[in-house]
This record gives C-alpha cells, structure tokens and sequence, in this order.
C-alpha cells in the first residue's frame, strides 16, 4: 500500500524531512521538528491524586495532536526563498512508515554536454577532396544553383551582371587539384594560374559569354608566401578592371595537400570590386583560417605575417 501524504524522512537526505503527497516525492523539505521533553508518569496511588495524574497526560497528549495538525497546514518552502502554503495535513500517527526508496522522486535535469568543433560545424565548410576545411564567414553561403562543381562557397544573392545576360554573384570560393602537369612549387602554380583564374571569372565564362563585357587590364596588388594549415604556401592577387561594372579582385593561392598523395592545392578567390563586393581582407581571413581535416589545430607557418609585395 502508498503510505499516506505527509512528511517523512527524505531517502536523499535523510538529515530533512520531505512531503510526500500520496504518490510522490514534492520538491517541499523542511527540518525534522524537536520533540518536547516528555512528560514524567505519576505514581501509581489511587484517589484525586491519581486522577489529576490522568487528566494531565490526556491534555498534554491532545495539545501535542493539535500542535502535530497546525505544523502540517502551514509548510515554509526554501525553494523559492519564500513562504508556501500546503494545505495537505500531517497525518496523526505517532509512528509514520517511512517511504520506500522506490517511491518515485523527481529525476534530475540532464547535463549540458560540449563537444569539439568538427567538420560538420555550420560555420564550416569540407573540401572532402582536397582535406581542407574552411570558415563560413559572414555574408558567405555554401553553393546553390551553381554550375562549377570546384566552387566551395559563394557571397549570398545574385544580380544581373553589367555585360552578358545572366546572373552573376558578389564573390565565390573555389578549390581545384593540380593534376595537368607535375609542378609541386606552390609560388610557380600560383603564378601560373593567375591569369587563368581572371580570365574564367571576369573575361568569358564557360559557355562563351562575357557577363563584364571582358578584361581590359590588371594590376598585380599582393604577393608572397604565406602559412597554409601549417604549410609553405604562396598567392598572388590582382586587380582586374573590366569593360562593364566595377571589376574585380581575383587571388591564386598553392599549397600542398596534407592527405592522400599531398598533392598540390589551388584555392581560388573572386570578389567583385566597389561597395557591394566583399572586402578584400575576407581572402585574409579564409586563408588563415583553412585547416587540415585531419589535423584541424594546424596553423601558422612559414611567412604567417609576410607582407604585399610586387
């Protein structure tokens, strides 16, 4: 059988009492109440004396019930650091059972957990093929409706490019294997494929359109080796003025791959010029911000804090 509501010793704290409402453990403790020194039994002698002994134990015991009733009507919760009001009465019983532990008791509220960035994070995005992973910065999304299957990310929106009819977006992120030929000098592949990378953004596209009317000349901006996910790297970054809109800024950057046959890496950045471009020192921030998937902590390096040269 449940034993009735009232309070009983708490199986969690056995120090406290705690109410118990029938069916379960409330969240209502309080300390154990101090019994009154007992009252010394008179003797046993007949008469007046005896009987006076006798009225004086039953009106001391109905006080102690009546005291027992009022103390179980007013209970003061320190959950809340205020006074609750219980209206549940204490059970008369001289002797309660105890509760079995098995009696069910509030359960304890799961603990936060933490776990260490990965891949999978949001605010990061895999190149799978290459073993890099690189930051999503803010304005950036990962690629939707995109033709080149090499583009990693790109700015958020499109609008019509100023040349050729089609849309055209703000600024993308591409990652490409070096594969045509078997140079491993990360400023020679850098070099190489600078022209190129300006050409397929900002001259024709694949389809032989011109969505800026076509390159009419560039300047080389910044250049040198830089620290990538903890290897020797170098980039090159021009500026690149079209016939129709604002032009561009467009960088090569070479490194070795850290997995697989580590072969070299090419990350390409395209960014529209003017004030609806992203700012340049976005290409920055990607590039310290690459990381091996297979050691993601990797960083620094060789040239991390070297200069623009020409």
């Amino acid at each position: 059988m449940t034993p009735p509501p009232g309070w009983y010793r708490d199986p969690k704290a056995p120090h406290l009492e705690r109410w118990w409402d029938g069916t379960a453990w409330t969240d209502h403790r309080r300390a154990p109440e101090v019994p009154g020194a007992p009252v010394p039994a008179a003797p046993s002698a007949g008469g007046a004396s005896g009987q006076r002994a006798k009225v004086i134990s039953l009106t001391v015991a109905a006080v102690v019930l009546v005291a027992a009733i009022v103390t179980g009507a007013i209970v003061l919760g320190e959950d809340d650091g205020g006074a609750q009001v219980n209206t549940a009465p204490t059970p008369a019983t001289s002797a309660p059972v105890t509760p079995t532990t098995d009696a069910p008791s509030p359960s304890p509220s799961p603990s936060a957990s933490t776990s260490e960035p990965s891949a999978d994070d949001p605010a990061v995005v895999e190149d799978q093929l290459n073993g890099i992973t690189l930051p999503l910065l803010d304005g950036w999304v990962r690629p939707q409706y995109v033709a080149q299957d090499d583009v990693l990310m790109t700015t958020d929106g499109t609008y019509d490019c100023p040349g050729d009819r089609g849309l055209c977006r703000h600024g993308l992120v591409i990652s490409r294997t070096v594969t045509a030929n078997d140079e491993q000098s990360p400023e020679a592949l850098a070099k190489g494929d600078i022209a190129d990378a300006a050409d397929d953004a900002y001259d024709r596209d694949r389809i032989g359109k011109r969505p800026f009317g076509g390159i009419e000349s560039h300047q080389v901006v910044k250049s040198g080796p830089v620290a990538v996910a903890g290897r020797s790297g170098y980039f090159v970054r021009w500026r690149v003025k079209t016939a129709k809109g604002p032009g561009g800024y467009v960088q090569s950057l070479a490194f070795p791959s850290s997995v697989g046959s580590e072969s070299p890496v090419i990350v390409r950045y395209v960014f529209d010029a003017g004030e609806d471009g992203p700012p340049t020192a976005d290409m920055d921030r990607f590039t310290q911000g690459i990381r091996s998937v297979d050691d993601p902590g990797a960083g620094g390096g060789v040239g991390s804090s070297i200069g623009p040269t020409d």
